[in-house]
């Protein structure tokens, strides 16, 4: 009998070791998959990005944090609100041209005031055929529309948009239509501007800062699992306490030349980068 139980011990053992290999196998070849930022870097100084998108790059390290969230030159793509400044649409368009798909989910006209960028966005797009003529346009706004066909995205991504749908009250509306899009594995990429621990979300909201911590509860209610954060754009600089919020600090300078010194030493905001994965 004792003989009976140890080769069933042994036979179990061989197996969890055998499953051990096959889980250690496929995270490597998922981090295989997964570019390296220096694979950005050609983009990243191609003489099609404007000046005023380049200058970020310090602040917004666009390499690293399309490299943390696995973006591939055959992925199907959907950034959120990328507007006419089109600044992660200048990289990620080119990048997915030629084996990927590029969607840009952006204004639809439920808010009059962002019309005329949108029109800006989709002129642009008309302009520049060489690096625009495949990316797709669809509108958004939480989910009133179909932002890609169901279960079809690899990733959606989102910078610095999350507080202004916590402010509409839009938050899960949003993430619905995010999660729909996405394939089953699918990356939901979240960028915004980190707000401090000490104090209620709802007093830092109209300042434009986000709890980390909330934003991964909200996020995970929507249905998704947390995958992991990068410190890749925090800012220690950033006390988060401005008369005029987050929009205090550069590219904005709402406060104009008052103590604009200051604040362009400080930098753009501190920020979490945050990603998720649909089940």
């Amino acid at each position: 009998m004792n003989m009976i139980w140890m080769r069933r011990a042994s036979l179990w053992q061989a197996m969890l070791v055998f499953a051990v290999f096959q889980v250690a196998g496929g995270l490597q070849t998922a981090q295989a998959q997964a570019p390296a930022p220096a694979v950005f870097a050609p983009l990243l100084a191609a003489s099609h990005r404007s000046p005023a998108n380049s200058v970020r790059d310090r602040f917004r390290h666009p390499a690293e944090t399309l490299a943390f969230f696995g973006v591939r030159a055959d992925s199907t793509v959907v950034e959120i609100l990328p507007g006419s400044g089109g600044y992660y649409m200048e990289i990620l368009a080119p990048w997915l041209k030629a084996k990927g798909r590029y969607i840009a989910a952006n204004r639809d006209d439920s808010l009059p005031q962002y019309l005329p960028d949108h029109q800006k966005l989709l002129a642009r797009l008309k302009a520049e055929p060489v690096l625009y003529d495949k990316v797709e346009v669809m509108p958004f706004r939480a989910d009133r529309h179909e932002i890609a066909p169901a279960g079809s995205a690899d990733f959606v991504l989102t910078f610095r948009s999350l507080h202004n749908w916590i402010d509409r009250n839009e938050v899960q509306e949003s993430l619905k239509a995010f999660h729909r899009a996405l394939k089953s594995g699918g990356v939901l990429g979240v960028v915004d501007h980190r707000g401090r621990p000490d104090l209620p979300q709802e007093h830092q909201t109209k300042a434009g800062y986000v709890r980390q911590d909330d934003a991964i509860r909200m996020i995970e209610q929507a249905g998704f699992r947390f995958a992991g954060s990068s410190e890749v754009n925090a800012n220690p600089k950033d006390t988060k306490d401005y008369a005029e919020g987050v929009w205090t600090l550069p590219p904005t300078y709402r406060m104009k030349d008052r103590d604009r010194a200051k604040y362009e030493a400080i930098g753009e905001s501190d920020r979490f980068t945050l990603r998720f994965v649909k089940p």
